[in-house]
């Protein structure tokens, strides 16, 4: 993924360990979460204002592959871009990276049906959704990890 992708990082909590000492593989579920949040508000700005359209998104799949572990107090940097963008739903990749060495830790793919909330039901992805959705948000860094540099 390259590096003008959307950035979000976040510092690893002592909660979120195991008795091996390695962040909790469910844990990863919450990462995703937390990144995409930002990565949404950053792309639609507050997500009222999708709510506010008769808009809301659904998770209806999410897989993560781990290819190194984390450890409490890391600095975790989540990378995002859009997958498939289809119809009525849309994916977004993450690749998660130890800020600091670089080290790749996993990858996550996570898709979300658009659905019309009054009527609880799906949802065409409207235009300028696709249009913010296929451009990102280059460049863009949130951190809520506290680090120097």
């Amino acid at each position: 993924m390259p590096e003008q992708s959307f950035r979000f990082r976040f510092r690893v909590r002592y909660g979120e360990c195991d008795a091996q000492g390695v962040v909790f593989n469910a844990r990863y579920a919450d990462f995703v979460d937390i990144a995409v949040n930002e990565y949404i508000r950053t792309l639609f700005g507050d997500y009222q204002h999708l709510l506010d359209q008769d808009l809301d998104i659904q998770v209806v799949s999410m897989t993560v592959n781990w290819k190194a572990p984390a450890k409490f107090d890391d600095v975790l940097e989540a990378r995002i871009r859009a997958g498939r963008l289809g119809n009525t739903s849309f994916t977004l990749h993450l690749e998660f990276f130890r800020h600091g060495d670089g080290q790749f830790i996993a990858d996550a793919d996570i898709t979300y049906v658009v659905i019309q909330p009054s009527k609880m039901a799906k949802a065409v992805i409207p235009d300028s959704l696709r249009d913010k959705l296929e451009t990102g948000a280059p460049g863009v860094l949130i951190s809520h990890a506290g680090e120097t540099a």
